[in-house]
């Protein structure tokens, strides 16, 4: 029985409650007066639930599917305003023994080289996503006790914190591993970790169990309770997702959507972060195997309604996408996309891209200054911000924050003061005289006069040499 704020996996996500509102969904697609009334209450940023948003995902009227995106264009500049995270993967190791079909890391893949980095090879790694401009990492490994351990983690988090080079630092590391332990989770948080980020494929309990045959991820119940361990763990900013495709879409949007809930209802806070892959070419993976593709449409408008639902989640898009898929949606909701990403296992200190150990095809395939240069001439303002993770503001801190709006006092100082820290010490002649305009633009959306004045102060600083100031 549905039960969201139960901590077991089948009671929270609730295979009936998934049906019921699909076909309550499905019954109410075209209830011009119920679809239009929640667009309408939508409007005040409280979001929707699971059911209601999935009726306006159903919906086929246009006037009312053009009235959703406009909704999410609104709700995505009033909470986000213009800024865009920057992130970069790092691939540690892609020794795996799970059995994942649509990974081409599962451990009977023999086409894959096997790769682990040593604390060397991460130090040359991460020098060389400093030598780009990144503040922000995602780790990824694939999942083996014997070549991947806690303490492996652990031990590159710590290396990574200390590599310094030139004016670059990683400021924050976010962790995509897998489902682990409370003690281990702890260990993650005291190790400094952002984000502990897990996608759950897919919330279908039957499909799951297909696509993942054997290994320690095909245990469903485990891998979906992970998040419930991470904040007992004492890791309060989580990051979930489903890979579109596997599974019928809208099945996944519900489930993703009641996880949130059960975490808000559970914990007072949801997830910190919600991404949207969708399957994608790879060594052995065919995506049209998968039935359940969806196309670009679809994919904008499960964006769309997800920044409605959970208005002050951060969303995220990967280089999986192409720069026309990526630009469409962001001003549909996305908040962080990933830039100059290597999706191989010591991929960023190869001059050529290499492929032999790559987790999946990269569509967007521009450097980070290009990523930039683009963000900046469409109108964005690209930010390396870290400030909240290091200030503390996080978990239900920072909603507190958001959903008061006295969010931008900190972000939008902090985006411009990290965007001229780009400018100064990473970016292109032509990238640089776009970012300078483009700060000059937006400084005066700085309406406290105390932090405006401090933030042109340290924007001097900066292009004279200091770093990391931060509000």
């Amino acid at each position: 029985m549905y039960n969201p704020k139960s901590t077991v996996a089948t009671e929270f996500i609730d295979d009936q409650e998934i049906r019921d509102s699909l076909a309550y969904a499905q019954e109410n697609k075209h209830n011009y007066e119920l679809i239009d009334s929640l667009i309408e209450r939508a409007a005040d940023c409280k979001g929707l639930s699971h059911r209601e948003a999935a009726v306006l995902l159903e919906c086929d009227i246009p006037e009312l599917n053009d009235k959703m995106f406009t909704l999410a264009k609104k709700i995505k500049r009033e909470i986000y305003g213009d800024r865009i995270v920057l992130f970069a993967p790092l691939y540690l190791s892609n020794y795996c023994i799970n059995g994942c079909v649509y990974c081409p890391y599962h451990g009977p893949n023999k086409h894959i080289t096997r790769k682990k980095l040593t604390q060397e090879e991460i130090v040359a790694e991460v020098t060389a996503l400093q030598d780009m401009g990144h503040k922000r990492l995602a780790l990824e490994a694939g999942e083996d006790p014997v070549n991947n351990p806690i303490e492996y983690i652990l031990e590159c988090i710590d290396t990574i914190y200390n590599v310094k080079h030139k004016n670059g630092a990683i400021r924050r590391v976010n962790v995509n591993i897998a489902a682990t332990t409370v003690e281990n989770y702890r260990k993650l948080k005291e190790a400094g970790i952002g984000t502990y980020i897990l996608f759950q494929e897919t919330y279908n309990k039957q499909s799951y169990e297909e696509l993942h045959p054997f290994g320690p991820k095909s245990d469903y119940a485990y891998h979906t309770e992970a998040m419930d361990r991470a904040m007992q763990g004492g890791i309060d900013d989580v990051g979930c997702g489903v890979l579109f495709g596997l599974n019928m879409y809208r099945y996944d949007f519900v489930g993703i959507l009641m996880h949130a809930e059960h975490l808000e209802a559970v914990y007072g806070v949801g997830p910190h972060t919600i991404s949207v892959p969708r399957i994608c070419p790879a060594d052995d993976i065919d995506p049209g195997t998968f039935s359940n593709a969806i196309d670009d449409d679809t994919f904008a408008k499960i964006v769309a309604v997800l920044r409605i639902a959970v208005p002050y989640t951060g969303m995220i898009v990967s280089t999986r996408e192409s720069q026309k898929s990526r630009e469409r949606v962001l001003d549909l909701g996305i908040s962080q996309i990933s830039g100059g990403s290597r999706t191989s296992v010591g991929g960023y200190t190869e001059e050529i891209r290499p492929e032999d150990t790559t987790q999946f095809d990269v569509s967007d395939t521009r450097t980070l200054d290009q990523v930039m240069k683009w963000l900046l001439e469409t109108g964005y303002v690209p930010s390396f911000c870290t400030a909240c993770y290091r200030a503390g503001r996080t978990g239900d801190r920072f909603m507190q924050f958001a959903k008061t709006g006295q969010i931008h006092n900190f972000c939008h100082p902090n985006a411009l003061m990290t965007l001229k820290e780009y400018l100064e010490d990473y970016a292109s002649p032509e990238t640089k005289a776009v970012g300078e305009k483009v700060i000059a633009e937006q400084l005066p959306y700085i309406t406290d006069p105390t932090k405006h004045k401090l933030c042109e102060e340290n924007l001097q600083k900066i292009a004279e040499g200091q770093r990391d100031f931060r509000f």
